[in-house]
């Protein structure tokens, strides 16, 4: 049986690549990258190492040869060019005659008012059109989309957002990644959707943990939309990136994140990371990469 997973240079890719060397030979694992010298490390572990680039689908027809199971993570950017992408990657999978598709979505996607929600409602809907055996892991939010805030009040900074009391199901991205490779390596997944969320928090309740951690009362300043910008601008995040950062601000405000789900548990056949651990792990691994 071969194994692929796309994106396998991304973060979250890396992660589910590394955790699958664990779990399989490593001829059993092929990764698509659109720069194959970023995963020379993976080839010298007998990794497969194939170029696929989602923005030509002739590249995809090639990397997806021969597959079996197939684990397409979601790409970045605008609503246009991911469902456009992601359409590609689910052709090419169809073409390759792949038996099983895995999809990394967003919780309760097809209902989701989410900004990122568009792309994951096409490319659900792309899947089941194909009749390709399929599981949708329907992924919450990572918990190192907050480093930048947690970064900052590291810096003495106080916590800052405008997403009010919304709830948040976050998890680190080896939770995700662990659940991702157990459906990829599993049985019985054929024809199923994943909630991955953890326990949820509001903004309140994740800055109290981060308190503890560092051993420090920690001041949570709720603002409104602009004023959040205009503060995460000041902090020196880069000016494309604040539309989106706003946007998922007012996102979590409305709840579109707050999903209650024991699905992670099912499948890691373990608890969660717990969120204080979780944020230790978070912060050594930053001051390692200073």
């Amino acid at each position: 049986m071969k194994l692929l997973v796309t994106g396998a240079s991304g973060k979250l890719g890396s992660k589910v690549v590394a955790t699958l060397l664990r779990t399989v030979p490593a001829n059993q694992i092929a990764v698509s990258v659109r720069n194959p010298e970023k995963a020379d490390h993976l080839h010298t572990q007998g990794v497969d190492v194939r170029y696929g680039d989602f923005d030509k689908p002739e590249s995809l027809d090639r990397a997806f040869a021969g597959i079996d199971r197939l684990l397409i993570i979601s790409t970045t950017g605008d609503t246009e060019t991911r469902t456009r992408q992601h359409a590609n990657a689910v052709s090419a999978a169809e073409r390759a005659g792949v038996k099983f598709i895995a999809y990394t979505s967003i919780v309760n996607a097809q209902k989701s008012t989410n900004a990122l929600a568009p792309t994951h409602q096409a490319t659900e809907q792309a899947i089941l059109k194909t009749g390709i055996p399929y599981a949708f892991l329907r992924n919450n939010w990572y918990l190192e989309n907050e480093l930048s805030s947690i970064q900052g009040v590291l810096a003495g900074a106080p916590w800052i957002t405008s997403a009010g009391d919304g709830k948040v199901g976050w998890a680190l991205q080896q939770d995700y990644a662990d659940a991702a490779v157990a459906v990829l390596t599993g049985s019985g997944h054929e024809n199923t959707i994943y909630e991955l969320s953890g326990k949820l928090r509001t903004q309140e309740e994740l800055a109290s943990a981060l308190g503890d951690v560092i051993g420090k009362n920690i001041s949570v300043r709720h603002v409104d939309d602009k004023t959040y910008t205009k503060l995460t601008e000041q902090a020196g995040v880069p000016e494309f990136l604040l539309p989106m950062l706003e946007g998922i601000q007012k996102d979590i405000r409305e709840g579109s994140l707050e999903v209650t789900s024991n699905d992670f548990e099912k499948l890691l056949g373990r608890p969660l990371v717990p969120i204080k651990q979780a944020l230790t792990t978070l912060i050594q691994e930053h001051s390692q990469t200073k």
